[in-house]
């Protein structure tokens, strides 16, 4: 087991992938499932990195972890936000490729392992797989690869899914670009951002990824502070982002701005869903017009959309809308 005090003292040549697990308060058994999905793929030990982010759990699991020996280096911080956590991550990590999981989620390795090959093959600066709940729900026909495209174009031309667990970015893209701290929802900041620094995109539809919602997650707490709070925040993102595309060049202004309507009907939509108060939502669409982000632009992203931005333009379809979304089980 290494820590980051010995961790300066092992460098060796540079590894593929640095895997960044962040955790709190996760059962340790948890964790070493996650790092056990990472020893099972078609990496040598040399050619990957493994770190674990403890963000100052409760009860640390670094006596359980120390079966992995020097192949995992362990971090733990004071209770600071997954954005710190990640952050740190990248301050420690050498991969050529970076790859974030959380503690509680798994690599599925036939289909990660697929990423792996078009990562040494084709050379990405990123790499887009999908995710899966359940391993039963693996695509049985082959996997498939997409041509190389810009970040800008693709953000052009398709809705992003903004989970930073759902790709693997060469680290030289990276820069200066950092998660912001104390915020939920940072992945819709950081990945659009992310996306318009490459010009080498590679989409594929290999189910690479397992993620586990538990009762008590982060997207799953129902405390009414967290939630409103997660809305605010949503609302502060789609602002900055909408004044970064105002200085951008015009393709990449007209991607970011895409990606800002979306946000702004998901954050209208979530509104309706988790207050089911007409009053908040009217307040929030004034907010959002004095900040030139209501109505929706008329631009035909998706059916979807189209359909939403009709419907939020009129008293009427506002009053269908707070009445239908409520009985929505399931999110879009």
């Amino acid at each position: 087991m290494q820590t980051l005090q010995n961790h300066s003292q092992t460098l060796s040549a540079q590894p593929l992938v640095s895997f960044i697990i962040t955790c709190y308060n996760l059962p340790a058994k948890l964790i070493g499932e996650c790092i056990d999905s990472i020893r099972e793929l078609s990496l040598k030990e040399g050619e990957r990195e493994i770190i674990v982010v403890d963000d100052g759990s409760e009860e640390s699991p670094i006596n359980e972890l120390m079966r992995y020996g020097d192949e995992v280096i362990y971090l733990r911080q004071r209770n600071k936000g997954l954005s710190e956590a990640r952050n740190a991550g990248i301050q420690m990590a050498r991969g050529e490729y970076l790859q974030f999981i959380d503690g509680d989620d798994r690599l599925l390795p036939a289909a990660y392992d697929f990423c792996l090959d078009i990562v040494r093959e084709k050379s990405p600066e990123m790499l887009l797989f999908d995710f899966t709940h359940s391993e039963r729900d693996m695509k049985k026909e082959p996997f498939d690869i997409s041509k190389p495209s810009s970040g800008s174009e693709y953000m052009r031309r398709n809705n992003i899914r903004a989970t930073a667990c759902g790709y693997m970015f060469k680290h030289s893209i990276l820069g200066d670009l950092r998660f912001t701290p104390g915020i939920f929802n940072e992945d819709e900041e950081f990945t659009p951002l992310l996306l318009l620094r490459t010009e080498n995109v590679r989409t594929t539809n290999a189910k690479a990824y397992l993620y586990q919602q538990r009762p008590h997650s982060i997207m799953t707490d129902k405390n009414i502070r967290k939630r409103l709070k997660r809305l605010n925040d949503t609302k502060d993102i789609i602002c900055r982002l909408n004044l970064q595309a105002d200085r951008m060049a015009p393709n990449d202004k007209s991607a970011l701005q895409r990606r800002v309507a979306q946000l702004t009907m998901d954050y209208l939509y979530n509104v309706i869903r988790e207050t089911r108060s007409r009053r908040y939502l009217d307040r929030q669409i004034k907010d959002l017009h004095q900040k030139g982000l209501f109505p929706l632009p008329d631009r035909r992203y998706t059916t979807k959309y189209t359909w939403f931005r009709r419907m939020t333009n009129s008293p009427k379809g506002l009053s269908l809308l707070m009445r239908v979304i409520p009985l929505i089980n399931k999110e879009r």
